[in-house]
């Protein structure tokens, strides 16, 4: 006899949403777990850190009705991922940023305002992905990302984020709140956005520095 978990297509939304989310945060807690014991080499950490953090943040942002906390979630379905609610929730950035914010603190620059430019970035992309494309919508985030890495002084004036972040503004200030960004636009944004979110992660000393 085949046992249904839900009633309609709203349900069962419901529940695979919930199998995406349990699935997210496991997988972050082994990705900590094997980043903490060397299993796996910083710069594939980031990469594979990041994706799961961007997933989490969309997945979340979209059940922030139903799953008002993830700790509470983690909680309910006995996960014990107190590694991967970090990260996620608390954190928001990989270790490895964490690491390089904390060596840029040391080089009297403020690790907060690292976690600062990093949260920005990752903000801006995830937006662009839920097609969040209209003028009033991206210039906020934009010029909140340019404002934090201008804070940063081991970025030169010339570094390519400010310089990109800049350019957008100023074609984003001669169009209307209401416009939006044409689907080309929308994909060169965000190119420039991880573009300049790569350089900007190599600019930063590393933790051993």
């Amino acid at each position: 006899m085949e046992v249904k978990l839900w009633n309609d297509k709203r349900e069962r939304e419901t529940y695979e949403n919930f199998s995406e989310l349990y699935a997210i945060i496991k997988a972050t807690e082994k990705l900590e777990k094997a980043y903490i014991r060397d299993l796996i080499s910083p710069s594939d950490y980031d990469t594979e850190c990041q994706k799961l953090i961007v997933h989490f943040k969309t997945l979340s942002a979209s059940l922030k009705d139903l799953v008002p906390s993830i700790e509470r979630f983690a909680e309910t379905y006995k996960m014990d991922c107190s590694a991967a609610v970090y990260r996620l929730v608390t954190s928001g950035v990989p270790a490895t940023v964490e690491h390089r914010a904390a060596a840029v603190a040391s080089t009297s620059s403020s690790a907060s305002v690292v976690a600062e430019c990093v949260q920005n970035f990752i903000t801006s992309m995830d937006s662009l992905k839920l097609n969040m494309v209209a003028v009033d919508q991206v210039y906020p985030l934009l010029s909140d990302l340019s404002a934090s890495l201008s804070k940063l002084s081991i970025l030169a004036q010339d570094f390519e984020g400010k310089v990109k972040m800049k350019e957008w503004l100023v074609r984003l200030s001669k169009m209307g709140a209401s416009d939006e960004l044409t689907e080309q636009q929308a994909r060169q944004l965000h190119f420039d956005l991880e573009s300049s979110y790569n350089s900007f992660m190599a600019a930063l000393p590393s933790a051993g520095n």
